[in-house]
């Protein structure tokens, strides 16, 4: 699967086949439009609240692919909320040359408040968010009871150990952030499930096809593996992280869009979409175009509950739980932690 993704001359991912959308091997919430990082700019906004409005604010995005969520991200906070644009910085932490080479292209407007790092270890100590969407079903997995073997000239699996840690990529990136976010929050959304909910599910795409076998189309299909949230929140607890909230994509995007409009806006740019100027003054979009998206967003039969959004926070005053958690359940019961050090008011 390292291979297959994230070689570095024929890799899925390392040499930009990776393609999204309609036209391409899968959907993603980035696709779907900027109605997605506009709804995420809103609860960046009120983290940074949280956090005293501080200078120097990061954001921290993983697995940006070609930027677009950046972009709107930037984009919605410039004219919609300045004074925290003024305090933020975004930096992208993007191995592949290709992929940064697009991502600059595309956020170059924006100057030197957007910056890259090659990998997690070349990050300084930061206070703000570390973002991330569908980063963690890209990670290397080991299938229990498998190994990769060769039958002649083909890739087969064989019999193999079990009892091995199905994502080791997982829990070493969640061991290396910890010790980098200084105060503030690690949000990622992806799909998988709780430990007791959990099964093994490696899923193979291309041209939005399912594919039969990892070994088909190397290199130019998306290879992902669920998450297993349980094993993620258990391992950032164990390096100082506080879990701040899980749920489904739904019930979160609910929660903001609940907090989103209140009060006046500002007057947004003269280039700005239909879509874009309708926000603030009604916490629901009225174009047709922003409502198919929403309803893309939230529902249960698309992506409403295929994803899940996992919150940890740390150094964090959290009396109330974030918006996007407002209509959450308790998250350690959620995930059945076994022993949870959440604050979050119940």
């Amino acid at each position: 699967m390292a291979q297959a993704l994230y070689h570095p001359e024929h890799g899925y991912y390392s040499t930009d086949r990776a393609a999204i959308g309609r036209r391409g091997d899968y959907f993603t919430n980035v696709s779907v439009g900027p109605l997605f990082g506009e709804l995420l700019a809103a609860q960046f906004v009120e983290i940074w609240k949280r956090l005293g409005r501080i200078d120097n604010f990061l954001i921290v995005e993983q697995g940006a692919h070609h930027g677009q969520f950046a972009r709107d991200v930037l984009e919605s906070t410039q004219w919609r909320s300045p004074e925290f644009f003024s305090a933020l910085h975004y930096q992208i932490v993007e191995p592949f040359s290709a992929l940064r080479d697009r991502q600059s292209q595309g956020l170059k407007e924006f100057g030197d408040r957007v910056s890259w790092r090659r990998s997690l270890d070349e990050l300084e100590p930061f206070v703000g968010i570390h973002f991330s969407n569908e980063l963690l079903d890209a990670m290397p997995v080991n299938l229990q009871g498998k190994l990769v073997g060769l039958d002649g000239d083909k890739l087969v699996f064989v019999e193999g150990p079990g009892g091995r840690p199905m994502n080791q990529a997982m829990l070493d990136w969640i061991d290396c952030l910890s010790t980098k976010l200084e105060r503030g929050f690690v949000i990622a959304v992806d799909y998988g499930f709780s430990r007791a909910e959990f099964r093994e599910v490696l899923q193979v795409r291309a041209k939005h096809r399912a594919l039969d076998s990892p070994f088909d189309e190397i290199g130019e299909a998306d290879i992902t593996a669920h998450v297993n949230w349980t094993d993620l929140a258990e391992r950032a607890e164990a390096n100082g992280l506080r879990v701040a909230g899980f749920t489904d994509q739904h019930h979160f995007l609910t929660g903001i869009i609940s907090e989103f409009g209140r009060g006046d806006s500002p007057e947004p740019p003269a280039n700005a979409s239909p879509a874009r100027t309708d926000w603030g003054q009604s916490p629901l979009p009225s174009d047709s175009k922003t409502k198919r998206a929403l309803q893309t967003l939230l529902h249960p039969e698309m992506l409403g509950r295929s994803f899940q959004v996992l919150a940890l926070e740390k150094d964090v005053d959290l009396a109330e739980p974030l918006s996007g958690f407002k209509f959450a359940r308790n998250p350690c019961q959620a995930l059945g932690l076994r022993v949870c050090n959440s604050r979050v008011s119940t």
